[in-house]
C-alpha cells in the first residue's frame, strides 16, 4: 500500500506526521505500507491545503498512491471538519469506488499535540487544557521540548516525534476525536476495499 501524507506545510509537519502515521498503519496490520510526505507541490498553509484545485492536482500527480491523508491543524476552528468532509466527498467523485481513497483529518488544535500525546507530560499539565488551548505549539510543545532536552531543529523534532510514535497506543487513547477517528476510517476503507 502506498500512502501519501499531505500536510499544510511539510517543512516541520513531516517530522511529526510520518512516524505517527507509520505507527498507525503498523497497528492496523500494514507494517510494509510505503509512507511518504507530499513535498511537491509544497502547500503553504492551511488555506492552500483546503483548496480543492490543489488537492485535485495532487491526486492527479500521484497516480500510484492508494491512500491520500490530508492532515492539518484545527486551530480552534469548529468549521474546519466540514471543509475537510467536503474535500473527501469531492475526492471520492474523482477516485470513484476503486481501491484508492482520500481522507482528511484536523488535529486538535495542532499536529504537535499528537506528539505531546505520546510523551509523559509534566504532572501539573492538564491534558484537556492542552487539547483546548488555542496555541498549544507555543504554550506546551516547545516548552516541553526544552524541558526534556530535545532541540528545536529538525533532528530534535524527529527524535521527539519518533519517541511519541513508539507509544502510539497512548496517542490513540488521548486523541480519539482525530487520531482514533482517522485510524477507524482507514480501517473501514481497507476492510471494504474491492
Amino acid at each position: 500500500m502506498n500512502v501519501l501524507i499531505i500536510p499544510e506545510d511539510f517543512r516541520k509537519d513531516q517530522y511529526f506526521l510520518k512516524p505517527i502515521i507509520k505507527a498507525m498503519l503498523d497497528k492496523l496490520g500494514k507494517p510494509t505500507a510505503r509512507v511518504q510526505v507530499c513535498v511537491n507541490p509544497r502547500l503553504q498553509g492551511v488555506s492552500e491545503a483546503l483548496k480543492w484545485d490543489n488537492i485535485a492536482a495532487i491526486i492527479d500527480q500521484y497516480g500510484m498512491v492508494d491512500l491520500f491523508l490530508l492532515c492539518i491543524d484545527r486551530d480552534g476552528n469548529g468549521d474546519r471538519k466540514a471543509k475537510l468532509t467536503n474535500l473527501e466527498q469531492r475526492a471520492a467523485e474523482v477516485l470513484g469506488k476503486g481501491d484508492r481513497k482520500f481522507l482528511a483529518e484536523n488535529a486538535w488544535q495542532e499536529i504537535e499535540v499528537w506528539v505531546l500525546a505520546g510523551h509523559e507530560l509534566p504532572k501539573e499539565w492538564v491534558w484537556k487544557e492542552i487539547r483546548a488551548n488555542a496555541n498549544p505549539k507555543e504554550n506546551y510543545f516547545y516548552p516541553y521540548l526544552e524541558q526534556r532536552g530535545f532541540s528545536k531543529d529538525d533532528i530534535g523534532l524527529k527524535q521527539a516525534s519518533q519517541a511519541a510514535a513508539n507509544r502510539y497506543g497512548r496517542i490513540r487513547q488521548l486523541c480519539p476525536e482525530d487520531i482514533q477517528h482517522l485510524e477507524d476510517q482507514i480501517s473501514d476503507w481497507y476492510t471494504q476495499k474491492p
